[in-house]
């Protein structure tokens, strides 16, 4: 029996990586191959791996230590195995070869006391994916799942299977047997729009806040541009605060890059706003409202909600906005919870108005229409109070005169 140091091996042109693991301690017994600690790069993970059998005597070696080629980690006491000297050396590390098992997550049985062996960097990655460790099966040390393994099991669902089966299925009876039925076909929009919100919600965190505003100013100046012969929608002046408020809380015309860990920044104001049709909901939008007027806004509002429900929208009318309306105020309703639409982090949703009383500040209530809104947004970049703050701003617009000027 004999001590040897365990040296980190080449690492190639990397320098100063990262501990993110460790593995094992003073003491453990282990088994050649047998991977000690994890590296992370900036662009990989990778494991040292013993290569002989032993139990580690020391480890000098820490969690967010920056290691280099040749740095001294440890010593263990074993049979020499080879005639490479007095040092406990492990081979270059390469990336992990092996087959890969592919588990179907839906025909399998899952214990909720398994745990996957993963390190954190592969974890983080799968939380990024949307994976959930328990249905990948581990190429690595020990079954551990490698990068290649999660990267294969997306792959495998995507080209395969498709997305549907990365979560339960949900079953369906027989249901002619209970009575007469008929059969519909999807829409087109149906078919398009159906698995663009289904991505939403399952990857985005949403969030969803409620207020109301005033609609006295809304109302009021409606009546004076009818005098005038304009007809006002009311989501044109919705469209005008939230323009106003867009300019104050850049945050809320970002999209989120997340591989890369930064936002885009939109410096244009286009505004998208549902339009009911008959084959579904569509989204046109108006681009530069911070340079429209409100009739302008108005008239843009009635062009492109025709050509809605007419189907002559073409692609640059739905494209390139930053901030989404969708608007049930003429069907009825209290409140929703609108869906994001992705890429965008916020989007709010228009209730039906109705009257309220209103204290106004001395002895009366006031009789005051007030319309009910929902604001959703992607939690990964925009807070609870960042939230409340643009809501907050956004009520006090609708009902400031300035905000249509």
């Amino acid at each position: 029996m004999s001590n040897f140091e365990i040296k980190i091996p080449e690492l190639g042109d990397f320098k100063d990586v990262e501990v993110i693991e460790i593995l094992v301690k003073a003491g453990d017994q282990i088994e050649k191959d047998q991977a000690l600690i994890m590296l992370e790069t900036d662009k990989a993970t990778m494991e040292v791996p013993a290569t002989q059998s032993g139990e580690i005597i020391s480890l000098s070696v820490k969690l967010g230590d920056k290691l280099n080629a040749g740095d001294v980690v440890g010593k263990i006491v074993g049979k020499m195995l080879s005639s490479e000297g007095g040092s406990f050396e492990n081979k270059p590390i390469l990336p992990t070869q092996g087959s890969t098992k592919i588990i179907n997550p839906a025909s399998i049985p899952v214990s909720p006391n398994y745990i996957s062996h993963a390190t954190p960097s592969i974890r983080k990655l799968a939380r990024e994916l949307g994976v959930d460790l328990t249905h990948v099966s581990g190429s690595g040390v020990k079954g551990r799942i490698t990068d290649r393994d999660l990267k294969v099991f997306v792959k495998s669902i995507l080209q395969n299977e498709g997305i549907k089966n990365a979560l339960p299925e949900i079953t369906h009876d027989e249901y002619s047997n209970y009575g007469d039925i008929e059969e519909r076909a999807l829409s087109r929009i149906q078919k398009i729009s159906g698995p663009r919100l289904h991505a939403s919600w399952v990857n985005i965190p949403h969030v969803t806040q409620f207020d109301e505003a005033e609609m006295t100013t809304i109302n009021r100046l409606r009546e004076e541009h009818k005098d005038k012969g304009n007809k006002i929608t009311p989501v044109a002046f919705i469209i005008k605060a939230v323009t106003r408020v867009l300019n104050d809380f850049p945050v809320f015309r970002s999209s989120l890059l997340e591989r890369d860990k930064k936002i885009i920044i939109k410096n244009y104001f286009n505004i998208g706003f549902a339009v009911d049709t008959p084959n579904g909901l569509m989204v046109p939008v108006i681009k530069g409202t911070d340079k429209l007027s409100l009739v302008e806004i108005s008239s843009e509002i009635i062009r492109l909600s025709d050509m809605a429900r007419q189907g002559e929208l073409k692609k640059d009318d739905m494209s390139g906005s930053v901030f989404t309306i969708s608007s049930l105020g003429g069907i009825g309703g209290t409140a929703f919870t609108p869906i994001i639409n992705a890429p965008e982090v916020a989007i709010i949703g228009l209730s039906r108005a109705y009257i309220k009383p209103v204290f106004d500040g001395k002895s009366d209530w006031i009789p005051t229409e007030m319309i009910p809104y929902s604001l959703s947004y992607d939690h990964r970049v925009i807070d609870g109070a960042e939230g409340a703050r643009f809501i907050v701003s956004l009520s006090e617009a609708i009902k400031d005169d300035v905000t249509y000027k």
